[in-house]
């Protein structure tokens, strides 16, 4: 049962976002980065008070996604990127990424222990994950 409510339009936006984000690192690395959009959808808090819908959350101003203002979300989402979409919103969460709101590449160097004061939980191949504690966000847990 989806988590958050979503249309055959949503599914194929965030396939997009999570090819934009981390084609590069895979099914897991794509499932990941479509953990932290349903996060951000769920968690009414923070940076993400009123983010409610697929097209709110990936075209959020300012603290969005890289791939929306950098150019690189121009690729079509493709079947299997759409399926993987429906995995995370039907409820599927990956570790690190289960309650994270944010991710980077920090490149070369390590992740930080601590992003804009929420918690380092986790790295996966380039992306590092950042989670708020449950008592700030308690919808994302």
């Amino acid at each position: 049962m989806a988590v958050i409510k979503a249309t055959s339009a949503d599914h194929k936006l965030l396939g997009r976002l999570m090819r934009a984000e981390a084609e590069g690192e895979g099914p897991l690395g794509m499932l990941m980065v479509g953990n932290v959009g349903v996060n951000r959808i769920r968690s009414n808090c923070l940076d993400f008070k009123g983010i409610r819908t697929m097209n709110q959350m990936v075209f959020q101003r300012p603290g969005g996604f890289e791939a929306t203002v950098k150019g690189y979300f121009y690729q079509r989402a493709r079947e299997k990127d759409a399926r993987l979409a429906r995995r995370v919103i039907n409820g599927e969460r990956q570790h690190p990424a289960t309650n994270s709101l944010w991710f980077f590449d920090p490149g070369r160097r390590g992740c930080p222990g601590a992003w804009y004061n929420q918690r380092n939980i986790g790295r996966y191949k380039a992306h590092c994950f950042f989670a708020p504690t449950p008592r700030a966000c308690p919808r994302v847990y």
